[in-house]
């Protein structure tokens, strides 16, 4: 549990990473739309891809020629458990946690 942790903290330590997640709560999407609104190459989108499907937050499929990604909505329990074992913390629900995450993905603006 603590490599999937680590895996899943280390691609939310990424603020591209962070909206990449953030343009999934909407909807699936096409690797070439994710890439659309960031000024980098496919190939650096598609590390970043790798990096949140290694991770258990995305996963990708190929629909025809296109290779689709979708959000993993159960991906951050395991991550919401372990903060709520500090006590310090009131216990995290995903509606309220994604909630949070949109709010602050928005704040954060094109700062990539």
């Amino acid at each position: 549990m603590t490599a999937d942790l680590d895996l899943v903290f280390g691609a939310l330590a990424d603020p591209t990473r962070r909206r990449i997640l953030s343009m999934l709560l909407e909807d699936d999407m096409a690797v070439t739309d994710v890439a659309e609104p960031f000024d980098m190459s496919l190939a650096a989108i598609s590390k970043h891809l790798a990096i949140l499907a290694q991770a258990g937050l995305i996963t990708q499929d190929k629909r025809g020629r296109v290779k689709w990604c979708q959000l993993e909505p159960d991906a951050l329990r395991a991550a919401s458990v372990w903060m709520q074992g500090f006590g310090q913390f009131e216990p995290v629900h995903l509606d309220a946690f994604e909630r949070f995450l949109v709010g602050e993905l928005g704040q954060t603006g094109s700062d990539d």
